[in-house]
């Protein structure tokens, strides 16, 4: 080496050499080189690593029986998750769909039930309008003023139901009622019912008050005429018939005419008759209970009675006083009335039983009582005997008797003195019942009756004076087609 000049040439093919002969790290061969040490496994370093990859790049080129069964499965289970997952997809298309007609249909339930409502909150405000117009012919003004709440009423709830359609078009969904919940209107109504029969039954008893206490204020003035007859004559004489005092009057007739008929009543039950059939007998009235005969034999002693009231003598004569001298006719009957009034009965037909009061008991008695009843009832005909010979009998029936033909007398004087004279009138059988020209003589009950009563048969007759004021009549109410 010494002794051989080095070139940069020898130098340069050393470093070829070297390079060639060697391996480079990273196993970055030349494949292209002849040369035999490159093929040597053993000398090569990266001989494992080398044939590890180049064995894994041989089994991907070449996969195994097992490897290809592996890789089906594989396949189908992807396959079976793709299909599982377009069913789901299906199903919630379908779920949505389902939801959709079912969303409809409940729409669809919520508008018809509605429009029902509105159907019926419309002939809930025709049935109150046809009320209201009811309430005018004939005049009521209590029935007036409760048809009118209840067209208010209607008209407030058919609003009700437009707020609600109009949210309902906004927000695409239409509130529906509970139905477990009973509307409002039907809940209430029982209320409404209970309170207006509470009413009613107010105001009837307000009249029994006040019944009671023109009462009590006609018999303190009766009590005060016995104790002070000439004062009271004396104030009396200054003053003219009122159509108070005539009300008062006719309660007074009412009065005396019930106490008759109860008295009547308990003779026939002393006497063993049966009490329906002798009421049907005597008052011709389709009586078919006991405990319809008082008044029915009211009605019966009160039709007898006022018979021939409208003429100035109940036809007793063919006077025509009060055409000749009308003025002088009122002064004599008031006259007349106030003589009368603090008088008994069977004192003055003591004195004068041929009087014009006196002709007139014995005319009615006889219309009263056929001898048939009268000798059933009082057991032997004394009383018609003694009437017809112009005398009055002092026994407790007779005296009865006389107490209620005195008031209707006075009565008809009072209205006789009156100007105008009052006008009566009276309920036909099977009329409908009117509370403002009626009243029922079961009380507070009848006064609660409704539109399915009607008047069974007419127990007093009602009076209209010349200043509006009228007197109710009495009757019987029975239900429509019903018998008494």
């Amino acid at each position: 080496m010494a002794s051989k000049a080095v070139t940069i040439g020898d130098l340069i093919h050393r470093v070829a050499t070297s390079c060639l002969s060697n391996r480079l790290p990273g196993n970055y061969a030349l494949h292209d080189s002849g040369d035999t040490d490159l093929d040597d496994e053993d000398d090569d370093p990266f001989a494992d690593f080398t044939d590890a990859v180049s064995g894994g790049e041989e089994r991907k080129r070449s996969p195994s029986s097992e490897e290809v069964a592996a890789a089906a499965e594989e396949d189908d289970e992807d396959k079976g998750g793709d299909a599982d997952e377009e069913k789901l997809k299906i199903w919630e298309e379908k779920r949505k769909v389902a939801a959709a007609v079912a969303s409809g249909a409940e729409r669809a339930r919520d508008a018809e039930a509605l429009m029902a409502e509105v159907f019926d909150a419309v002939s809930g405000v025709r049935r109150a309008y046809s009320s209201l117009q009811g309430a005018h012919c004939p005049w009521d003004p209590d029935r007036m003023r409760t048809a009118d709440v209840e067209v208010v009423a209607e008209l407030r709830h058919l609003a009700r139901l437009r707020d609600r359609f109009r949210r309902s078009a906004a927000t695409g969904h239409i509130p529906r009622p509970n139905p477990t919940a009973p509307p409002l209107r039907e809940a209430v109504a029982p209320y409404e019912a209970a309170l207006d029969d509470l009413r009613r039954q107010l105001q009837a008893k307000q009249a029994e008050v006040d019944g009671l206490k023109e009462k009590l204020a006609i018999a303190s003035n009766r009590r005060n005429a016995r104790l002070h007859p000439s004062k009271h004559n004396a104030s009396a004489s200054g003053g003219a018939p009122t159509a108070e005092l005539f009300t008062a009057c006719a309660e007074q007739t009412r009065a005396a005419t019930r106490a008759f008929a109860a008295h009547l009543l308990q003779l026939m039950r002393a006497a063993g008759l049966d009490l329906t059939a002798a009421t049907r007998s005597l008052t011709k009235i389709p009586v078919s209970s006991p405990q319809l005969a008082k008044h029915a034999l009211e009605a019966h002693a009160t039709r007898v009675l006022l018979g021939g009231f409208e003429h100035e003598s109940f036809y007793l004569d063919g006077s025509l006083s009060s055409l000749l001298d009308p003025a002088a006719f009122r002064m004599e009957r008031y006259t007349q009335f106030r003589d009368m009034r603090g008088m008994e009965p069977t004192e003055l037909l003591g004195l004068l039983p041929t009087c014009p009061f006196g002709r007139y008991a014995a005319s009615k008695f006889a219309s009263l009582l056929p001898p048939r009843v009268e000798q059933a009832v009082l057991g032997d005909g004394e009383h018609r005997r003694a009437v017809d010979g112009g005398a009055h009998p002092r026994t407790p029936f007779y005296g009865e008797f006389l107490r209620a033909a005195k008031a209707v007398w006075m009565l008809h004087l009072l209205a006789f003195a009156l100007q105008p004279p009052p006008s009566h009138f009276e309920a036909s059988r099977g009329a409908e019942f009117h509370p403002e020209y009626m009243e029922s003589v079961a009380g507070s009950r009848g006064a609660g009756a409704g539109a399915g009563m009607v008047v069974g048969f007419a127990v007093a007759p009602g009076f209209r004076l010349g200043n509006g004021t009228v007197v109710r009549a009495r009757v019987y109410l029975v239900p429509r087609g019903g018998r008494p």
